[in-house]
């Protein structure tokens, strides 16, 4: 690719055209269903022979029908891939020619480099500049070629599939229940495409949520299955309706219910959108509160990932902001590294605690562990090339989980962050299995989580606001640094690292005007 050619691409129009063949799957299902229908009508008037040859054709028709619709997704992740790395290269193009301009240089439709004759001479520096311009230009120039390649490489194979056998026979064997991620990558490495596209296309349950398949077959697999979890939620909807009378309990879970088709809808909706970046749809359960794990660009291709974990209350009806917050990260990202490929993932694949009493509590936090550490497990099992930078953020009860996860299981992360954390679970940075200039955390001076003291410390607290010497004691000292589950990850005796936040609350620090926001990003960088 040329550098008239890079500078004049329009990524989003890649990216739009992904969405087109995405949008199809939609006309497939409906044509899937309408030749269920047919068929459920002929075989309820036409019998023997002839009419079971005309059944087993339709249901053979229909099974290829539903084989295609992976196959459209597929072509959506290519081409939206592509669109991000040609952004990437075009940032790094602009990023040089702004450099050149600055140094009094003029880059020509060719991309040489030159002193620019309406200037002022070219200063004794300006060689070095443009010998630095010109190795960046070509650096764009080969990402966009090496992305252009693999693109096309990937669609000619996507092509030529479709011209020959799509799918295969059933793959024998699954992996065993508990196989680590390293094993179930190993075993879906050992597969053909065909036999893939067949797991995919009739076993999307299995292949959805196993940690170690990639990222782009998990996502084909959740999104097959998106209109069944909708139609489990407004089964569970029709029979709490039939229930008469109703009392607390059919209507409290009416409203749960009802939440979580808002926020399967709007994450439907995020889903279909042709916005950048793409969602990877990694998991879905609509049980309970409902979970899910949604990634804004593939881990399997960044070099850089967060996985954020959020904390009470959180369900699948909070998903769409949630995924605003991990979304707000990765642009800050961008803002400051166009040029590096970022994903960030929401990782809501646990039973957040709905109330106080349950949030006072550590339990909830210990049964989500194992989860977060095989998901962690699973990204650097499945991801292409060298080991990418992986950050696990948590916020509030989230960063329990994340705490409680490092300490107990493990994580595979380059760095932790916590913010408005009522404690990890430890009493040092040391304990979470990180260098602990890799252990990150920030609490907002208005954050009223600096109010969740431990048991025992609000017991003093209240004895010492009794006594005349109260004010005394309290500036005395007690364990200030003490939260609800233990050491205060923002003080400087836990031993990790800080980055400031403004006044915004328990809430805030996603804000535009935040440093918490950039203090996150750069995190994630390793900047």
């Amino acid at each position: 690719m040329g550098y008239r050619q890079l500078w004049a691409v329009d990524p989003g129009a890649w990216r739009a055209a992904g969405a087109a063949w995405r949008g199809l799957t939609d006309r497939v299902g409906r044509r899937a269903d309408e030749l269920s229908a047919g068929a459920a009508a002929l075989r309820a008037d036409w019998s023997g022979g002839a009419g079971g040859a005309a059944d087993a054709r339709l249901a053979a028709l229909r099974t290829e029908l539903t084989t295609v619709s992976p196959a459209l997704i597929e072509a959506d992740q290519v081409l939206a891939e592509f669109a991000g790395r040609l952004g990437a290269a075009k940032a790094r193009l602009a990023a040089a020619v702004t450099r050149a301009d600055g140094a009094g240089l003029l880059v020509d439709r060719q991309g040489r480099v030159a002193a620019d004759p309406a200037r002022a001479p070219a200063s004794p520096r300006s060689g070095q500049v443009a010998a630095g311009v010109g190795a960046a230009i070509r650096e764009a120039l080969a990402l966009a070629g090496a992305a252009d390649r693999e693109a096309a490489d990937r669609l000619d194979a996507l092509s030529a599939a479709a011209r020959s056998a799509w799918v295969a026979p059933p793959p024998p064997g699954r992996p065993p229940p508990g196989a680590t991620p390293a094993a179930v990558r190993a075993w879906w490495a050992g597969l053909t495409p065909a036999q893939r596209r067949w797991l995919v296309a009739h076993e999307a349950a299995l292949v959805g949520r196993l940690d170690g398949v990639p990222v782009a077959a998990r996502d084909q697999a959740n999104r097959l299955l998106l209109g069944a979890r909708r139609e489990e939620l407004l089964a569970a909807r029709r029979r709490l309706l039939e229930r008469v009378p109703r009392g607390p309990v059919e209507l409290a879970g009416l409203l749960r219910v009802e939440r979580a088709l808002a926020g399967l809808d709007a994450l439907t909706g995020r889903l279909a959108a042709g916005e950048a970046p793409r969602a990877y749809l990694l998991g879905l359960d609509t049980a309970g509160e409902g979970r899910a794990v949604v990634a804004l660009g593939n881990p399997d291709r960044a070099a850089r990932t967060l996985t954020y974990v959020p904390g009470m209350t959180a369900g699948l009806d909070d998903v769409p902001g949630e995924l605003g917050r991990a979304a707000r990260v990765l642009s800050r990202c961008a803002d400051i590294a166009p040029e590096e490929e970022t994903a960030a993932v929401l990782w809501l694949d646990y039973d957040a605690p709905d109330f106080l009493h349950e949030a006072a509590w550590p339990g909830q936090a210990r049964d989500a562990g194992p989860a977060l550490h095989r998901f962690q497990e699973g990204l650097r099992a499945t991801h292409d090339g060298p080991p990418g930078r992986q950050t696990v953020l948590g916020h509030s009860y989230g960063s329990l989980v994340v705490g409680t996860a490092a300490r107990d299981h493990g994580l595979a992360a380059d760095a932790l962050v916590f913010v408005g954390s009522p404690g990890v679970g430890a009493a040092h940075a040391a304990e979470l299995g990180l260098p602990p200039g890799q252990v990150w955390a920030s609490t907002a001076p208005d954050d009223v989580i600096r109010l969740a003291r431990p048991p025992d410390e609000l017991a003093r607290q209240a004895l010492l606001a009794a006594s005349p010497l109260g004010g005394a004691a309290r500036l005395a000292g007690g364990p200030e640094r003490e939260l609800w589950f233990g050491q205060d990850p923002a003080h400087p005796g836990f031993g990790g690292r800080t980055f400031p936040s403004g006044r915004h609350g328990h809430t805030g620090y996603w804000a535009a005007d935040n440093p918490a926001l950039d203090g996150m990003a750069r995190v994630v960088l390793g900047r």
